[in-house]
């Protein structure tokens, strides 16, 4: 019989370099998971540094190939990228292990963050704290509209992109899928007619920087679980869909069709499947769902949600458990003497339909992206996406900045009159240190919830 395993790890086995075990690769994503802050930018940066420079357990080339699948995708491409190598090295178990392993810390802590918050959001020294972050969220919102932009906005095409989804979200209230699937098909019949238009922004290109060689080289044949098949494709596919309709199914026969665990589940696979563009772009759905149609929290509730998302370690979208901890805990559906296991189970259903998706995507997906390294001409239609956020994330910005500068209300006749004046200003300064400065998301962070903690204290 032949050993699958022994041919794979000959296969990528090379003599200069160390080859991880999966106890070795579980030991590191989980310190990732740990220290994953800063976003997307952040998060992607660090596995660089750690997998292809220091460790060199992935050449640059294959780095950024996965990567380029992962941006493609719907939902946080630093965790897809995680399962991804973490497959490519160690199968399927490899995947599981290091996409769970970068979120769990960040579940956890935000979970233990949404419990002090809904027990002590009241008091006057942790509404001062909020208060300082807030202004900076807008900042820290602004940025990520900054930094995408430049990197997404390279011709009149993509600018009219951006501007025309900040107009339909904003003014025509178009839902963000509609957005996301024109901004595609722009994309798709610009690279037919056009393919030079968007081939210098699809994607991300190599460095010229050679870093030695690495155990999965740019020449290493991929390892027997990563050739591509057909049928087992379907088959992981097939696997897929049925453990979510398991877990749904589960729901709907313990609470009921209309119960608001049921309508987590839901809501969360879909907004999973609308991340295009990381969480900014999915934010403005998330809050038309859970503020406005289901009443999970409240506006405000929800700015300080993010504000403690903010803090914390792993992809932004997290932010999710927040909306599903208040909702069980302001509905309780285990009972009102049962808040807080209600809020516990909410969030983590919400975190399971939020995240499970990106799995399917990548162990369905990923054998035949190893089989396309020399051809990433369908990014077109990311790149017309990726624009298309831009201007979606500037309204987040704007929703927050209206609701932060004019806390009773904005009136077209008051407008100074009415407005903050010290989350004004607080965003303005906020604003300079991260464009001027470049000063640290977490720092930023830190310096505003002092200065908020400081305003309670002196008021």
């Amino acid at each position: 019989m032949i050993d699958i395993e022994n041919i794979e790890e000959k296969t990528l086995t090379n003599e200069s370099v160390h080859v991880p075990t999966l106890q070795e690769a579980f030991w590191y994503w989980l310190k990732l998971g740990f220290i994953s802050f800063g976003g997307p930018a952040g998060q992607i940066s660090i596995m660089h540094q750690d997998l292809v420079e220091n460790k060199r357990w992935i050449s640059e080339k294959r780095f950024l190939h996965a990567l380029n699948y992962c941006m493609v995708l719907p939902g946080p491409e630093a965790q897809q990228l995680a399962i991804y190598i973490g497959w490519l090295m160690h199968r399927t178990k490899g995947g599981i292990v290091a996409g769970t392993l970068f979120v769990l810390p960040s579940l956890l802590i935000l979970t233990a963050l949404s419990y002090i918050y809904m027990r002590l959001g009241n008091l006057p020294a942790i509404s001062g704290v909020l208060y300082g972050i807030k202004p900076a969220v807008v900042a820290i919102v602004l940025f990520a509209a900054y930094r995408i932009g430049l990197r997404a906005l390279k011709n009149r095409l993509l600018w009219s992109v951006a501007f025309a989804s900040f107009v339909g979200i904003v003014f025509l209230k178009f839902p963000f899928p509609i957005i996301v699937i024109t901004a595609a098909l722009i994309g798709l019949v610009a690279h037919r007619y056009k393919p030079t238009l968007l081939a210098d922004s699809a994607g991300h290109k190599a460095s010229k920087q050679h870093f030695g060689k690495a155990w999965i080289d740019d020449d290493t044949p991929p390892p027997a679980h990563a050739i591509f098949n057909f049928k087992k494709m379907i088959r992981l596919m097939v696997i897929g869909i049925l453990i979510w309709l398991l877990c749904m199914l589960l729901i709907i026969l313990y609470f009921g069709f209309d119960a608001t665990l049921t309508h987590m589940g839901w809501f969360f696979t879909k907004a999973a499947l609308l991340t295009f563009g990381g969480a900014y772009a999915v934010l403005p759905y998330v809050f038309q769902g859970a503020v406005g149609h289901y009443h999970w929290l409240s506006a405000p509730q929800m700015m300080d949600g993010l504000a403690l998302g903010e803090t914390t370690p792993g992809p932004l979208i997290m932010v999710v458990t927040f909306v599903g901890f208040v909702g069980g805990w302001t509905q309780p559906f285990l009972g009102a003497e049962s808040a807080l296991l209600s809020a516990i189970v909410a969030a983590s259903v919400v975190a399971l339909f939020t995240f499970l998706p990106s799995f399917i995507f990548i162990l369905v997906g990923a054998p035949f992206i190893e089989s396309t390294q020399n051809n990433l001409t369908w990014t077109a239609p990311l790149t017309a996406i990726t624009a298309a956020v831009v201007g979606v994330i500037v309204s987040l910005a704007l929703f927050f900045a209206t609701h932060i500068f004019w806390p009773n209300g904005l009136s077209a006749n008051d407008v100074l009159a009415n407005i903050d004046w010290l989350a004004f200003t607080a965003t303005a300064i906020a604003s300079l240190l991260l464009f001027k400065f470049k000063l640290g998301i977490i720092q930023l962070i830190g310096i505003f919830a002092s200065l908020g903690l400081m305003h309670h204290v002196l008021s």
